[in-house]
């Protein structure tokens, strides 16, 4: 039931040398910045690059609609001397026949490719693509969960425009309820000791688990945030405030009195993504910001960057394009030199220094007996339940809280079983402490503990 993140990998075949990229944490923060480095040599002459990668074959899979995301990463791969093949209609797709993801990557990274880029609707889909394919993957996307080369690309657009990215002051607005980049690119500016004020549009607030994450791994206070006059920008009096490396609190907002934000480096704008929402109440476009310069003539905006992942719909202005604040073609244009260097460095062309990512050391929960991912877009409660069981690491065994490794969702079972005796108890109870890591069983609620034969004394 509880094994070393090593153990869950049963007989799948994998490489040790193998690296993926499924998240931003996949990479430390050494890493990253010896990546920008790489991307600025290549950026120098894009054309000078043809033998790095001559010889190998990047698949790109996306089962999601990708203008610049995939056109990037086949330029990165051609630009590198490499070849691509592409599979961009998942309607046409084998997976319409009922094929399962796992051996679509084991197809393709049989012999087809030496690289998959993966897109696809199902949050956490591109952990189980990079557990069964022998070669590494990458994640261009998994729902509305992670988008981890997009910020990357953010990261090196805020590094290059102001030659650091700790200290910096940076607002994240619009849809932050559903914005795969905006959670990403969060979770990094939170790591590179940045601080960020999140302004969403009404209703479209930036998840709460993501804010506990922040808080709970990277030891972020999250505190409610007035941010003054932000023209265009809806600025609610609930915005929230994220510094990092403060003392670790013990729930969130607990500043009585609302930091003030004077200086903005930097307000990366969203569309509202409403191939995500469940319903368009209260989203109207009309009623969404719109941002233009005559808007930003204060001094406090003299040196503020206007970024945006794209495609843009009404919420930046043709009027902006001009203005040497607006940075998002550039912030596009830079998606190829940083792609063309972690394509080289994860497919063992490069060498970043001695630094990696360090492996998580905790402890994973991993049965099909009980608890599942609450996520109903997790890729474990997809078709892939048929081949992949619900996992979890355990950030806290008593009371537990454990992350699901797929989709990130966090959970706090309110029942521990003993495996051995069907024996229930509270997930904060003492019994339940005694009872092994490796023999224990959570559970959601009593329903589900009764269904699979567990119940009380």
């Amino acid at each position: 039931m509880v094994s070393s993140p090593e153990s869950s990998r049963g007989n799948l075949a994998y490489t040790e040398a193998k690296r993926d990229f499924v998240s931003i944490d996949d990479l430390c923060n050494a890493e990253i910045l010896n990546l920008f480095r790489l991307a600025d040599e290549y950026n120098e002459d894009l054309t000078a690059w043809t033998a790095t990668c001559a010889g190998s074959i990047l698949a790109t899979l996306f089962f999601e609609p990708s203008t610049r995301t995939r056109l990037s990463f086949e330029s990165a791969m051609l630009r590198l001397g490499g070849g691509v093949i592409s599979a961009t209609q998942g309607d046409v797709m084998s997976a319409a026949k009922g094929e399962s993801l796992a051996d679509t990557v084991r197809v393709v990274g049989g012999r087809y490719a030496d690289l998959i880029v993966l897109r696809h609707s199902d949050e956490g889909a591109a952990r189980v693509a990079a557990r069964y394919a022998e070669v590494p993957v990458i994640n261009a996307g998994d729902g509305a969960h992670e988008h981890p080369t997009q910020t990357l690309c953010d990261l090196y657009t805020l590094w290059k425009e102001k030659g650091r990215i700790e200290g910096l002051e940076v607002v994240l607005a619009g849809d932050l309820k559903h914005s795969r980049t905006i959670h990403s690119l969060a979770f990094a500016l939170a790591r590179f000791g940045a601080s960020i004020a999140c302004v969403p549009f009404p209703g479209l607030e930036i998840p709460r688990s993501v804010l506990e994450r922040m808080q709970r791994d990277w030891g972020a206070e999250v505190s409610r945030a007035e941010v003054g006059d932000l023209p265009g920008i809806s600025a609610e009096k609930d915005a929230v405030y994220v510094t990092p490396h403060k003392p670790h609190q013990q729930s969130l907002f607990t500043s009585i009195t609302p930091q003030h934000v004077d200086s903005i480096d930097a307000i990366y704008m969203t569309r509202l993504q409403r191939e995500r929402h469940e319903s368009d109440a209260g989203t109207e476009s009309q009623r969404y910001p719109s941002l233009a310069p005559s808007q930003f003539t204060q001094p406090r905006f003299r040196e503020t960057r206007v970024m945006h992942p794209l495609p843009r719909v009404d919420e930046i202005s043709y009027e902006f394009d001009g203005d040497p604040r607006a940075v998002y073609f550039r912030q596009a244009a830079l998606g190829v030199p940083i792609r063309m260097a972690l394509l080289a460095f994860l497919l063992g062309r490069v060498d970043l220094g001695p630094v990696h990512a360090e492996r998580s050391s905790s402890l994973r929960y991993c049965s099909s007996v009980g608890l599942r991912c609450a996520n109903r877009r997790c890729v474990t409660n997809s078709d892939a339940v048929r081949y992949v069981p619900p996992e979890f690491a355990i950030l806290r065994e008593i009371p537990p809280l454990l992350r699901c490794v797929f989709c990130g969702w966090e959970v706090e079972p309110r029942l521990v079983g003993h495996q051995s005796s069907k024996r229930l108890h509270r997930g904060n109870a003492a019994d339940a402490a005694r009872i092994r890591p490796d023999r224990r069983v959570y559970f959601a609620d009593e329903a589900q503990a009764e269904a699979a034969g567990f119940g009380q004394d």
